[in-house]
């Protein structure tokens, strides 16, 4: 026999009870396990904000790594509350092992403006110690849930009642109540609604016809498109607002990104085009406005259709596509490239000699560092806090350091050509100014 078995006891029941108590032991040390995952994860996701926020976005990688990681700790953190009630319910069964409990972080408190029912819990008559009646409140505890109202729908009849005059037979009757699309029959609520979770929530409109029908309310794809289309069509004007306000500043901010868009068996790659304008940096007493456009590729002729009208600065990157709107011959007038420091920057760091990095890598040192800027060499007074001043006073502090800034630049990339021995890529260079 071995020295395992020696130790079990010969009773049923106490065998029983250790078996208990074993399960108790196993499913504590699984919910254990899935909570130093679920705590791994989240402060791996938290490592990647903060670098994230230190060296910001690096690229749309960076964006999609986020997600993943964010769908990876909401899997380990209901893995570890599913294991811990198991735990729960296994240490319950014995006495000889304790329950664990997961160390959560205290909960905000829900927002003040959500509405408040309260339920009164009849108190006691009688106390509960020596059963005296002669009870005087002493104070309250208050626990709050959270709950939700169900969305429900429902039909409203607007009833116009029709009238004949005795005197001339003629029929009177109030005005049809307005709709937002012409003959339409559905609300602006229904219409926010589905807007919404189109653009907003990307549902697209099969989905939420899937939905709808599950919650009883059969509404075709067809008849989802037209509403789209009717609210595009009323919205128009507003847009046409919008874009008139934005492409009238003497400044512009562009960028696009890639959005997934359905298409036959398959999921095509859409692009979305924003243009900002935004003066409170420079002291403008504009508010900022946004205005976003829509194309199925990148194609360079949808930049150039939505600035076919504007004349003034225009910062954005260095895609070919922005060229044509350089030009000095263009019409109604020539745009102002204002190139980016962003972009100019990343050429320096990747497009570095790789030979040499991997020769150091061969003998065990660390590659060196590109950098643009030399900060024992750099003395340059801070900008920074002639931000949001006015034009004037801004445009003046930024030309006391501009020379010096870019000179030092300069100056750091032929130190860093002396120091290794070889030219970085020309790429880079060409996207430094000459100096005055």
């Amino acid at each position: 026999m071995d020295a395992g078995s020696e130790t079990l006891p010969d009773d049923i029941e106490e065998l029983k009870a250790t078996l208990v108590a074993a399960r108790a032991e196993v499913a504590s040390a699984r919910a254990q396990r899935s909570d130093d995952q679920a705590l791994i994860a989240h402060l791996k996701l938290q490592i990647e904000k903060l670098n994230r926020d230190r060296y910001g976005p690096r690229s749309e990688r960076a964006a999609r790594l986020l997600d993943q990681l964010e769908l990876q700790l909401a899997e380990l953190e209901a893995t570890a509350t599913e294991d811990e009630l198991a735990a729960e319910m296994a240490a319950a069964k014995t006495t000889k092992v304790a329950s664990f409990t997961r160390q959560r972080p205290s909960r905000k408190p829900f927002p003040e403006h959500l509405p408040r029912e309260r339920v009164i819990v009849p108190g006691p008559t009688a106390c509960a110690c020596c059963g005296g009646g002669r009870l005087s409140k002493l104070g309250e505890d208050i626990t709050e849930t959270l709950e939700v109202i169900p969305k429900s729908w429902k039909v409203i009849q607007h009833v116009r009642e029709k009238f004949t005059c005795r005197d001339c037979e003629k029929i009177s009757q109030a005005p049809a109540p307005f709709h937002v699309i012409a003959r339409g029959w559905a609300g602006p609520s229904l219409l926010a609604m589905i807007l919404f979770e189109k653009f907003g929530q990307h549902q697209p409109l099969n989905r939420q016809a899937e939905r709808y029908a599950k919650e009883g309310l059969p509404l075709s794809l067809s008849t989802l498109a037209d509403q789209v289309g009717g609210c595009t069509a009323a919205l128009t004007p507003l847009f046409k607002r919008l874009e008139a306000y934005v492409l009238s500043a003497e400044r512009l901010h562009g960028d696009d990104t890639t959005v997934p868009v359905l298409a036959k068996g398959k999921t095509d790659t859409g692009r979305i085009w924003v243009y900002v304008r935004d003066d409170k940096p420079f002291g403008g007493p504009a508010p900022p406005a946004a205005v976003f456009y829509y194309s199925r590729d990148r194609a360079g002729e949808h930049p150039q259709a939505h600035l076919a009208n504007y004349t003034g600065i225009f910062q954005a990157d260095a895609y070919s596509g922005y060229g044509k709107l350089y030009e000095p011959g263009r019409t109604p007038g020539p745009i102002l490239e204002a190139a980016c420091w962003v972009h100019a920057r990343r050429p320096f760091f990747v497009m570095a000699d790789l030979a040499e990095n991997a020769r150091r890598k061969a003998q065990g040192k660390k590659p060196p560092v590109i950098s643009p800027r030399d900060r024992a060499g750099d003395q340059r007074p801070e900008r920074r806090p002639a931000q949001g001043c006015p034009p004037g006073t801004q445009r003046a502090a930024h030309c006391r350091s501009g020379g010096l800034d870019a000179r030092a630049t300069c100056q750091a990339v032929a130190r860093q050509r002396c120091r290794q021995g070889h030219g970085l890529h020309a790429q880079a260079l060409d996207r430094v100014h000459a100096l005055p």
